[in-house]
């Protein structure tokens, strides 16, 4: 199914035509992803090796001027947690954060005169009363 129109090699094949079968195609790009694995790996390695002289370089930092780790904060952080309810038969409480029911009396009042201002002028004075 040859085509002689004047079309080169490259025509034909992007028209669909024959195309040249390369004996060694497979062994080639057998070696192509081989060499692709390779370079890989060496990127790899590579960065590993670089991370590794930084997490060197931060710890001389945190020795230097005593900072902890995220992980051992936390861990310091949950031992101390279990130390005090080691001898505890229920969980431990949760701490009530700052503001919360302090001033709910204040916070009435004031949704209270909110709603009031809305009302009509006879019923605002029933409510003031």
């Amino acid at each position: 199914m040859k085509q002689n129109m004047g079309a080169t090699k490259d025509m034909g094949k992007m028209l669909g035509g024959d195309e040249e079968k390369d004996p060694d195609a497979a062994k080639k790009e057998e070696e192509r992803q081989e060499a692709l694995r390779q370079e890989e790996e060496e990127r790899k390695a590579k960065y590993a090796k670089m991370e590794a002289e930084r997490e060197v370089m931060r710890q001389g930092i945190r020795d230097k001027y005593g900072i902890k780790k995220k992980e051992e904060k936390e861990a310091e952080a949950q031992a101390a947690l279990e130390a005090n309810a080691e001898g505890s038969l229920t969980r431990t409480k949760k701490a009530i954060p700052p503001g919360c029911g302090d001033e709910e009396e204040e916070e009435e009042e004031s949704i209270l005169d909110t709603v009031i201002k809305y009302l009509p002028g006879p019923l605002q004075d029933m409510f003031k009363k």
